[in-house]
């Protein structure tokens, strides 16, 4: 089988390392930074540059781009897919790109399915790409509407082939609300924290707890703009929840309320417990 990696950043080039580690199939990718292409082929995550004469050989085609760019590419090119190939992109929201590529694709030999891989680290690029990224991660895909059955179970193969953990397949509405809460809101609560006076003076004080609060504030400023902005109906949802869970233990703690202040506490270690069962 032939993949095509669109974007060797973190993600597309732990994908190609990954593709390359547990299986003999043949990778091409390409990047926008040459540095990139060059460190994919001397660790061995690619075989050759994705180019404009190899992409119809391609059976997989995996776009690991900025959503906006994601969709930007794939009409580009879209004409020069493999017939039967299977397009998928790797956005961190559903609803901007599927919106957009459902409907190109009717009538079209080449599939398009959304897709998200349910992993990353706190740096970008290809130099931080592993091939272990996705060991204990699931592949999230979202089949547009009237997918045949095969097809589906052709993708489930593929990304377990290739080392996810499992595949869970859901609609670009589920998923972009889900995502709010999961991994949206974690980055803002993060960035806002750090933001505390007291941040720069925490060496010697600081221990677990710290470093699970702000390690995703080390983002990537201009694609969570982007991720943020194209979910944010679903994203103000949970921040403003959050404002809300927030300001009952603030009224709590400033009333003196020990008894509230102990139901807030016992409640939140309740939930956590039921949802680790």
């Amino acid at each position: 089988m032939v993949f095509g990696i669109v974007g060797l950043g973190l993600i597309g080039g732990s994908l190609a390392r990954s593709i390359k580690f547990h299986s003999r199939h043949t990778v091409y990718g390409c990047d926008l930074k040459e540095t990139a292409i060059l460190q994919a082929k001397m660790v061995g995550a690619i075989d050759g540059e994705l180019t404009e004469e190899n992409l119809s050989d391609c059976d997989v085609l995996l776009v690991a781009l900025y959503p906006k760019d994601a969709v930007d590419w794939t009409l580009n090119h879209m004409e020069a897919f493999k017939p039967g190939a299977l397009v998928i992109d790797c956005c961190g929201v559903k609803r901007f790109v599927c919106d957009r590529l459902y409907p190109a694709f009717e009538g079209k030999q080449a599939i398009f399915m959304g897709g998200h891989p349910m992993a990353g680290r706190e740096r970008s690029g290809f130099t931080y790409a592993q091939d272990d990224l996705f060991e204990n991660a699931s592949m999230i895909l979202a089949p547009a509407p009237g997918t045949d059955i095969e097809t589906i179970r052709r993708a489930k193969e593929i990304f377990l082939s290739i080392g996810f953990a499992k595949v869970r397949f859901t609609t670009p509405q589920e998923h972009d609300e889900m995502i709010a809460f999961t991994s949206q809101l974690a980055h803002v609560v993060s960035s806002a924290y750090v933001k505390t006076p007291l941040a720069p003076k925490h060496k010697g004080f600081s221990a677990g707890s710290f470093r699970d609060m702000t390690r995703v504030a080390r983002l990537n400023e201009d694609m969570w703009t982007e991720l943020f902005l194209e979910n944010d109906d679903l994203l103000l949802t949970q921040v403003e929840a959050l404002i809300k869970n927030m300001q009952e233990y603030y009224d709590a703690l400033k009333d003196r309320d020990e008894e509230r202040l102990r139901f807030l506490l016992r409640e939140g270690r309740e939930i956590k417990e039921a949802l680790e069962e």
